[in-house]
């Protein structure tokens, strides 16, 4: 009942509007329902051809499942997006930073930020040829025996019986190698028979290096190998909570920035919406503040376009009975400047024959025609009811005929017009 009163107060409120109002509700509506739909088309979707083990991405490459996975399995582990030497004085022997095939200019950029991290003890696991880029010992380098950009699944196997070692078979692309290892640094698992994870102490602090990071994307992190070895590489389960983990965002894109929050959204649009503002306030800046031209002067002496727009204002009023009795009084006035003073009738119908009898005398001969124009005419001064234009049409025709006739006599010559 509640719900019906309510439908019935809405639909009252809408009827109460007029139809002005309800046009404006209707644009505006739909204007929301527009920008929705450029918003669902425009919004930033996954893009499954995107490698970057990001945490923010969803995708097959992706990392955000295996964040999320650590995070809600007790693990201190968090996003860094600030610069980051802002780590270093933070960093310490119970801190571990992953940097995931970070962006490789950015990398070489960084890496004696890294070297500090790891001289205050830090552990650093770096994955992929870019992820060498950030060490100061780095070997990484493409595989010779294949073809760059060829995607090749890999079944690493362990190498000893250290802690990383005891992780299972893992699955790498196979595409990267740690060349000719030093004494110090200790092959954990190879691939095809190249270096795949190698370990290593630098500084205080200690090195982990991947071949790719493939086990700790979203399409595969679900096998017991790959999550085995991430564990591994993050130290012993029991120093979760100890343990501080870093995820390194901020080497996946340039310097972040206010902007950069923007980015990906439909926030652009707004660069459309500012040029449409601008290009408007140039077009009403430069009406006001053009030269000053005079109005142009329109020629009022063309007897067409008088006769073009007289006509067209009696056709709208329907006033053919004005017009025949203008065309009427015209006449008379002609005839009453050639009658002699004192020559008016006292009756309507005397007049009227007083009026043919002038005509006729003027012309030299009777008319039929102009008994029956004078007879109409006169009728019209008690006839309320609007004849039609065709017949209004013939009378003024007949009256101009006369009226020129008229004019034609070779005695007007010496009458004022």
């Amino acid at each position: 009942m509640t719900n019906a009163v309510a439908t019935a107060s809405r639909i009252s409120a809408l009827t109460s509007l007029n139809q002005r109002d309800r046009r404006l509700l209707l644009a505006c509506l739909a204007m929301v329902a527009l920008a929705a739909l450029v918003v669902a088309l425009l919004a930033p979707q996954q893009d499954e051809a995107d490698t970057t083990p990001s945490t923010f991405s969803s995708g097959t490459h992706g990392a955000e499942a295996t964040f999320l996975a650590l995070q809600r399995s007790g693990y201190r582990i968090e996003r860094w997006e600030r610069p980051l030497d802002d780590l270093v004085p933070q960093a310490d022997a119970h801190t571990v930073v992953i940097f995931a095939e970070p962006n490789a200019i950015r990398a070489m950029g960084a890496k004696k930020t890294v070297q500090q991290l790891l001289d205050h003890g830090s552990r650093v696991i770096a994955t992929g040829l870019t992820g060498g880029f950030l060490l100061a010992e780095n070997q990484a380098q493409r595989t010779p025996s294949l073809t760059d950009g060829l995607q090749l699944s890999c079944s690493a196997r362990p190498e000893g019986f250290g802690a990383l070692a005891n992780s299972g078979v893992v699955n790498f692309r196979g595409q990267n190698e740690w060349n000719i290892p030093r004494p110090d640094q200790r092959v954990q698992y190879t691939c095809r028979g190249n270096a795949a994870v190698v370990s290593y102490p630098a500084g205080k602090g200690q090195v982990i290096w991947w071949s790719d990071s493939q086990p700790l994307e979203n399409g595969s992190i679900t096998k017991d190998g790959d999550l085995a070895l991430l564990l591994s590489s993050l130290g012993s389960p029991k120093n979760r909570t100890a343990d501080r983990i870093v995820w390194d965002e901020s080497l996946h894109r340039d310097e972040a920035g206010l902007w950069s929050y923007a980015s990906g959204t439909p926030v652009h649009l707004l660069w459309l919406q500012l040029t449409l503002v601008a290009l408007l306030l140039i077009l009403s800046f430069s009406r006001r503040s053009g030269p000053l031209l005079p109005d142009p002067v329109i020629a009022r002496d063309a007897p067409l376009e008088f006769v073009f727009s007289l006509g067209a204002l009696y056709d709208k009023a329907g006033a053919t009975n004005t017009a025949v009795s203008i065309a009427y009084d015209r006449f008379r006035l002609m005839l009453g400047r050639r009658k002699r003073p004192g020559s008016a009738s006292s009756s309507e119908q005397a007049q009227t024959e007083e009026i043919i009898s002038i005509v006729t005398a003027r012309l030299g001969h009777p008319d039929p025609e102009l008994s029956t124009t004078i007879a109409a005419c006169e009728e019209l001064t008690y006839d309320p009811q609007q004849m039609a234009p065709k017949r209004a049409l013939v009378l003024v025709r007949s009256l101009n005929k006369f009226e020129h006739e008229l004019r034609q006599e070779p005695h007007a010559s010496g009458v004022r017009k």
